[in-house]
């Protein structure tokens, strides 16, 4: 079954890009098929981070915005839709004029609305009004946004406040906050989490040892809060069916050789981070900074 996961919330500010970015690298980590759709033509965050697997889209136009249903009907795939602030009422018109919740239903297409939000009063009560209007209709994720306040009083008392229809899905998680330096060091540098928690390539600019941790043990937090709503297994994507055997005469294999600096294999490109600066993969690293991860691959990439 595909899943479109909707990352949004009416308020600027809230972390709605960060969680987007953090939802991309799950379903990356956990080997989903995945694609991203950018729609805040403001920051164009996903699009920063993930380049190789989002494609932008124009909420304001009907043809682009069809994309988030046309992604979802080819195959199963998980689509994270990363909103602008205020999009609403554009991404109501465009599921109001085409029928889109009936779409869903008849193709088997799951919708989550992810709202994001920090601990102020105007926060709260967009939230409130939110879940008033959409609660009953889709399944919505409250997500409680540390890095942007500690008290969210405020927000509990609007959800205790909505009446949901029975049967309605509402999960309310914490993202946990991250140490502010170490992620304006992330973006600073372009890397997808994944790169930031892996990449330590001497001869080019990373996080340090303790930074790369930091970020480890946050997503490690964040990854732990969406199981709770998303529960996938890590092995959902089919394993490969290797080719059946070809007889063949026997070839006598050639005495084996110790490669020599002229001889040996040519590093291989790769965008560790998937942004910003192709690095080499094998290039060279101290000891202490090698780790030997592989970084994962999306099975449906725009490029």
């Amino acid at each position: 079954m595909s899943t479109i996961h909707f990352v949004g919330g009416e308020k600027g500010g809230v972390g709605k890009s960060v969680v987007s970015r953090l939802l991309s690298q799950y379903c990356l980590d956990n080997k989903m098929m995945y694609a991203g759709l950018d729609a805040d033509q403001s920051h164009s965050t996903l699009s920063r981070f993930y380049p190789e697997y989002t494609q932008a889209i124009d909420l304001d136009h009907f043809e682009s915005a069809d994309r988030i249903m046309e992604l979802a009907i080819e195959q199963d795939v998980q689509v994270v839709v990363d909103l602008p602030a205020q999009s609403e009422r554009f991404l109501n018109h465009w599921m109001e004029e085409n029928g889109v919740a009936e779409m869903c239903e008849e193709m088997n297409v799951r919708c989550v609305y992810w709202y994001i939000i920090d601990d102020g009063m105007d926060s709260a009560g967009l939230l409130k009004g939110f879940l008033q209007r959409h609660g009953g209709s889709m399944p919505c994720v409250v997500v409680k946004n540390m890095g942007r306040g500690l008290d969210f009083a405020p927000a509990d008392h609007s959800i205790a406040q909505v009446q949901l229809p029975p049967g309605s899905e509402l999960n309310i998680l914490t993202l946990p906050v991250l140490h502010t330096a170490t992620m304006r060091k992330i973006d600073e540098l372009n890397f997808s989490f994944w790169g930031a928690e892996h990449f330590a390539d001497a001869s080019q600019p990373h996080l340090t040892l303790m930074e790369r941790q930091r970020t480890r043990v946050w997503v490690k937090k964040a990854f732990a809060e969406f199981d709770q709503v998303l529960a996938y297994s890590a092995a959902a994507a089919p394993a490969p069916v290797e080719p059946a055997p070809v007889a063949t005469a026997p070839v006598t294999a050639p005495a084996p050789q110790v490669p020599t600096p002229a001889t040996q294999m040519p590093l291989i490109n790769s965008r560790a981070a998937y942004v910003g600066v192709s690095y080499e993969a094998g290039a060279k690293a101290s000891p202490s900074d090698t780790e030997t991860a592989d970084e994962p691959k999306s099975l449906y990439p725009f490029m």
